[in-house]
């Protein structure tokens, strides 16, 4: 897909790599609409030539009003970039299920409400990209991000199945998969902390802006699966292939014995 002109929508768009697509998509000549809780940070972000609309994602008026304020000024969306997230880390047998519940709801109900609403237009144009982010760690599980990993693997399997689904409509469905980001993850988490040895490990992140970099030319060259970096495809594989090894050194960097 073009981006040059085209409407991007984004979810959590303030900070982090919600707001680096911004950038990315703004550079390559997109339209941008930019949703989250704050203000301020989607001002920073989009610039003076975007529409805000600071609300919450989880909720369905917030939702309603996004697509509605976009489609008011834009008259399309081509674009839906569900961005919004948050991490959790706690075991899964001790995680309180009202914490649990606000992460699935932002995680994967939020995004799944975001494009119920957008697909409608996209489908009756004929033309679109609905455009998931999930982790790594929906392809393999991190034990200190259990439930994080349960909300990123179920992102994962809806983004396949409703690529299938769309087929032949003109829209398109595609999963971005990022390894560690230099971002606020760890500081923004509902509950618990990474483990010390997966803390400094963030001297090993990718940016940001390389990441946002990637999800633009997924989405240019209507790409199915985008990780970033791409060597995380090397861990996918090994995973696959040696599960006892790969289970096994996921544990000792939990700190299990």
């Amino acid at each position: 897909m073009r981006i040059d002109g085209k409407v991007v929508l984004v979810t959590g768009g303030s900070e982090g790599l919600g707001a680096a697509c911004a950038a990315e998509f703004a550079r390559a000549g997109a339209r941008l609409s930019l949703m989250a809780r704050s203000a301020e940070g989607l001002r920073r972000a989009g610039g003076p030539e975007a529409l805000i609309t600071a609300g919450d994602v989880t909720s369905e008026e917030s939702r309603r009003e996004t697509i509605e304020r976009t489609l008011g000024r834009f008259g399309a969306i081509d674009i839906l970039i569900n961005n919004a997230g948050v991490g959790l880390y706690e075991p899964s047998w001790s995680t309180a299920m009202d914490q649990a519940r606000r992460m699935w709801d932002l995680n994967f109900f939020a995004a799944l409400g975001m494009a119920q609403l957008a697909l409608p237009h996209m489908r009756a144009r004929g033309s679109g990209a609905i455009v998931n982010i999930g982790s790594i760690a929906g392809k393999f599980a991190l034990p200190w991000l259990p439930l994080y990993s349960a909300s990123k693997s179920a992102i994962g399997s809806w983004t396949e199945s409703l690529r299938m689904e769309l087929r032949g409509t003109g829209v398109h469905a595609m999963l971005v998969c990022p390894g560690y980001i230099d971002t606020g993850f760890q500081r923004h988490a509902l509950a618990g902390a990474a483990p010390p040895k997966i803390a400094r490990g963030k001297r090993f992140a990718i940016s940001a802006a390389d990441c946002a970099r990637a999800v633009r030319r997924g989405v240019e060259r209507d790409a199915r699966t985008v990780l970033a970096p791409r060597s995380g495809w090397l861990l996918i594989a090994a995973s696959g292939l040696f599960p006892g090894l790969i289970e096994a050194n996921l544990a000792r960097l939990n700190g299990a014995a």
